[in-house]
């Protein structure tokens, strides 16, 4: 098990929150706060390969509003612990953000949102443990149960991660975005990154997705879609206009649960997959508008 040194998190731009650890299944994983203790709660679940650094515009929104953003880091990226692959399951990643967030923070009334792994993660535990949970928030995800086949795209981006000799964290952080990253963000998301060895979390996510009907991840995926099926919480799809990885998603989304019926579901324009990259403030102003809307 590795863990990175605090050293390769000095000069974060623009994210200067400080880090809090809670111990998860004998690992420890990391979290930020920002926004008042007594706000509303919000959950920021980051996907693959970034971490908690991806949501910093729209933790800084959220703040503002007077609500609460909690932003983990998932096991294996960010701050938190970096076991052997073996450890890495879909079932294992559902556990410990539960853990984290219901046992050791004792989150209540939460709204959940979910980018990329994040919406993968936050959809299981939201349907596995409703009554914590008021409102998810879908942002560019989806909840594959392997009925259905992936995009190319995201075959390719799977084959590149499991067989680049070296993966270039940064570089692929920037090629989900629509807007050109600067050198301090970019060496931002390389930061948790120190060598290749510590990289096993980006490289097994691929792997973990369901694809086929036989994954060990599909008979709880779908009975999540049961409980999403009737689902009446309120239930915001904010997919950005350039994600040609999850863009399909969106309609399904809206159109299967009943909490997402008569909710204003935006757009957000000019960004791409990693839309809390290229637009922030955006999603967090969406974000603040649907918890205000839905108390």
């Amino acid at each position: 098990m590795l863990r990175t040194d605090d050293a390769r998190f000095a000069s974060l731009p623009d994210f200067d929150h400080e880090p809090a650890y809670a111990s998860v299944d004998g690992l420890r994983m990391a979290y930020v706060t920002a926004g008042p203790e007594d706000g509303p709660v919000v959950l920021l679940l980051h996907g693959e390969p970034s971490w908690s650094f991806l949501y910093r515009k729209v933790m800084r929104v959220l703040a503002a509003a007077g609500i609460r953003a909690v932003a983990p880091d998932l096991i294996g990226f960010g701050r938190s612990d970096k076991p052997p692959a073996a450890a890495h399951t879909y079932a294992a990643h559902v556990e410990w953000v539960r853990a984290l967030a219901f046992d050791a923070l004792d989150l209540r009334d939460v709204t959940v949102v979910g980018q990329d792994w994040g919406g993968l993660i936050g959809l299981r535990v939201a349907a596995e443990h409703e009554e914590r949970v008021a409102r998810i928030v879908a942002a560019n995800t989806g909840l594959p149960t392997g009925e259905h086949g992936m995009p190319d795209v995201w075959w390719q981006f799977r084959r590149a991660v499991e067989t680049a000799p070296v993966l270039d964290i940064g570089r692929f952080v920037q090629s989900g975005c629509r807007k050109p990253m600067s050198d301090e963000v970019r060496a931002a998301y390389d930061a948790p990154f120190p060598a290749e060895e510590y990289k096993v979390g980006p490289r097994v996510m691929p792997g973990l997705v369901p694809v086929s009907l036989d994954d060990p991840a599909t008979p709880a995926n779908l009975a999540a879609w049961e409980v999403l099926r009737q689902w009446e919480k309120p239930f915001l799809c904010a997919f950005s206009d350039g994600d040609p990885i999850t863009g399909a998603m969106a309609p399904i989304l809206r159109a299967l649960i009943p909490g997402a019926a008569g909710v204003d579901h935006p757009t957000i324009e000019g960004a791409g997959h990693f839309l809390q990259e290229d637009a922030g403030e955006r999603l967090g102003e969406e974000i603040a508008r649907f918890v205000r809307a839905t108390p």
